[in-house]
């Protein structure tokens, strides 16, 4: 198979520009975050995407797709559920600062990482916290709008937040899934709406969950 010759890096970001119309300061801290990524990543294993275009469109563009479905102004927080190297939840936050935003990941190379991003991009009102999934649902009392994942875990566990002593029953989980993904059937009396998107050539959706 022909191997497709990627775009020039300032014509990536050109495009990135205009369709997500950033300000300096936004296009700014992508670039210096899409620097950290691949450099990090020759360490620690954060992202099979190590490409420029890739990691522009399959992260970036992917995770702020959101914005197209949630008016994210009104929002107040979002927890990222196995946020990894940050996704969807640090894009979210360079184009709307107004979020408070939780970081849930208990691997500690990401951890490190991700403490590193944020110092580096001067996010405000980020915090990191190294708990396991059931963990945090036992221990925790954030004030949380909406939780989000890239798939990190499976909907049965996810859906653990809404059994009734669970404080965060009343919260929203959006889940990225592919096109063909389909809902395990305890899941899906939770199960709201599904949005689908189109990432390139690729056919994507959010599933919305919610008591």
């Amino acid at each position: 198979m022909k191997k497709i010759k990627e775009k020039p890096a300032e014509k990536i970001w050109s495009e990135f520009e205009q369709d997500l119309n950033l300000s300096e300061i936004q296009l700014d801290k992508f670039k210096k975050y899409s620097d950290l990524l691949i450099e990090w990543n020759k360490k620690f294993n954060l992202t099979a995407i190590t490409n420029l275009g890739g990691i522009v469109r399959q992260h970036f563009k992917d995770s702020l797709i959101l914005k197209n479905f949630i008016d994210l102004n009104k929002i107040n927080s979002i927890a990222d559920i196995g946020s990894g190297a940050g996704f969807p939840s640090i894009p979210l936050k360079i184009i709307f600062p107004n979020l408070k935003i939780y970081l849930i990941e208990v691997n500690k190379k990401k951890q490190k990482f991700l403490k590193f991003l944020i110092d580096t991009l001067k996010l405000e009102n980020v915090e990191i916290i190294d708990l396991d999934w059931r963990t945090f649902l036992r221990k925790t009392e954030f004030e949380i709008d909406y939780f989000v994942t890239r798939a990190a875990l499976h909907e049965l566990e996810l859906i653990r937040m809404f059994k009734p002593a669970c404080f965060y029953k009343n919260s929203k989980l959006v889940y990225w899934a592919s096109q063909n993904w389909e809902c395990y059937p305890k899941a899906k009396k939770y199960l709201k709406k599904e949005q689908y998107y189109k990432l390139g050539k690729r056919e994507r959706k959010l599933i919305f969950f919610e008591l």
